[in-house]
């Protein structure tokens, strides 16, 4: 979810062709990277500690992405999410080598700025690009899910997969976001 790939509703057409492809990697990642973690890293120690600093190293990666061809307001935005997801990266490497409950914590601190960022960015942007909806709402369910993660963090025997399931819903959004510029483009 924590993805500042905008959807559009009629983007132009280059736009669009843009889009795709970013999408489609937000996709073919979220769910590649959700499999590793429950199959590779059930609880933490070095493996899970690469796997989880990747998924938000891919966040800054599409995200810059997305920066260089988003207007000025939006960059900030877009820009602002990268440096949270790399400091994300690193935060959830050095918790991976401690405990799940101190993952799940970063996690969701993550989730919930990521969240309030994404929301940002589809806010500055809908003046300019229409359909920004999903993108807000993808952002505010990012939030929610953020404080459930530091609130399994205090339960009795958290896991890491919960987190896989964050990495699948975004992946939803981003599928919903190009089956939406798809149909623009028909």
């Amino acid at each position: 979810m924590s993805t500042a790939v905008s959807v559009t509703a009629a983007p132009p057409a280059s736009a669009g062709r843009e889009q795709a492809p970013l999408l489609l990697a937000r996709v073919v990642v979220a769910v590649v990277w959700a499999v590793a973690v429950v199959v590779l890293a059930p609880g933490v120690g070095p493996v899970a500690a690469v796997l989880l600093a990747l998924y938000p190293l891919a966040d800054v990666v599409l995200v810059g992405l997305e920066a260089r061809r988003s207007g000025t307001t939006a960059r900030v935005g877009l820009v602002a999410n990268a440096a949270l997801s790399t400091v994300a990266a690193a935060a959830l490497a050095v918790a991976a080598t401690h405990d799940v409950p101190s993952v799940l914590r970063v996690w969701g601190a993550w989730a919930v700025l990521a969240g309030l960022g994404q929301a940002v960015v589809a806010l500055s942007r809908r003046r300019v690009r229409r359909g920004q909806w999903p993108l807000v709402v993808s952002g505010g369910l990012s939030c929610v899910v953020g404080v459930a993660f530091v609130v399994m963090a205090t339960g009795p025997a958290p896991v890491l997969a919960p987190v896989a399931g964050y990495a699948l819903a975004g992946a939803a959004f981003a599928l919903v976001g190009l089956l939406r510029l798809r149909r623009a483009r028909a």
